[in-house]
């Protein structure tokens, strides 16, 4: 059996929900979905940029926790509530993985769990072990 490891941040849903903000099981690292709440509280109210990268920032720290780096992330989602705010969270996606390029999908949801969060998103990564990211250096793009 695959070992898994957990990684948790102590939000408010967590505990009460029954679930781990990411978890790494062999190489593959899979995070929960991540809104702009930071320490129970809603960051960049109104602004779906902030939201964005908040939201993005707690993932990708969640893969670093297990391990991995935002260069191992090879899928993203994106849950926003208003299709007018695609381009400027997908402005932001494209800020921060230009140079990753993973797997996107973007979708237009009716809510999130909290009326004032506008994005939501989950990524998803394939951390290498030490011994092969070594072999993977300057290697070809396939």
């Amino acid at each position: 059996m695959t070992e898994r490891r957990r990684h948790r941040t102590g939000g408010p849903w967590e505990e009460a929900f029954g679930y781990s903000r990411a978890v790494r099981a062999g190489e593959r690292v899979l995070v929960s979905g991540c809104t702009a709440v930071r320490d129970g509280v809603v960051e960049h109210q109104g602004d779906p940029s902030g939201q964005a990268r908040t939201a993005f920032r707690t993932a990708i720290e969640a893969v670093e926790a297990l391990g991995g780096a935002v260069g191992d992330i090879v899928r993203t989602r994106m849950y926003i509530t208003h299709r007018g705010d695609a381009d400027a969270v997908g402005r932001v996606h494209g800020e921060l993985f230009a140079e990753v390029l993973p797997a996107a999908s973007m979708l237009v949801v009716a809510g999130l769990i909290s009326p004032e969060l506008m994005v939501e998103v989950e990524v998803e990564a394939v951390v290498a072990e030490a011994a092969d990211r070594d072999a993977d250096r300057g290697g070809a793009e396939a």
